[in-house]
């Protein structure tokens, strides 16, 4: 069964209006524009449905073979943006993950150093050094885990959506 899905209408002049300004590359290979992206972050919030995004130009404006490649564009963004968050917030879990690890370790070493060898001036140094270092990877660890993972956890949802999106052109009404 198909799921529900959500349009996202926007009018545009000329298909210019959702690339840069800036960007004289041709369309294949353009930036996308930040009022655009701003935009359809701003119309999928909260979306749970699958996304269309619906463009509407005049009609004497139009033209298929660019259309095409504009929504071959659009949704290699997407996927691009999509893969390289889904890349890096992995890497922040992993980074988190192994900071707790090392920070358990660390713990484990100066109670063993603390059990040990009571009254050893390295023991004790040990101790000193690695249990601040312990906590703050620690806590480190789980920050990254927790809070900055789910930081990024809007945008990586918002190209995760869009990359899933279909393209359409019409004309004015």
């Amino acid at each position: 069964m198909d799921k529900e899905r959500y349009e996202i209408r926007m009018q545009l002049e000329k298909y210019n209006d959702i690339f840069s300004d800036f960007d004289s590359r041709p369309y294949s290979e353009k930036a996308l524009s930040d009022d655009f992206l701003a935009e359809a972050k701003k119309a999928s919030f909260d979306r749970l449905e699958e996304i269309d995004i619906l463009f509407f130009l005049p009609k004497t404006k139009r033209d298929t073979k660019i259309e095409l490649i504009i929504k071959k564009r659009l949704l290699a963004h997407f996927k691009h943006h999509h893969f390289i968050l889904q890349k890096e917030n992995k890497g922040i879990v992993r980074m988190g993950v192994l900071f707790l690890i090392v920070g358990v370790i660390l713990m484990l070493l100066a109670t063993y150093f603390l059990f040990q060898y009571e009254h050893n001036i390295l023991a004790s140094f040990g101790i000193i050094l690695f249990e601040p270092a312990s906590w703050f990877l620690f806590w480190e660890g789980l920050n990254l885990i927790i809070f900055t993972s789910k930081n990024k956890k809007p945008e990586l949802d918002f190209y995760e959506k869009m990359s899933r999106t279909r393209v359409f052109f019409d004309t004015q009404k």
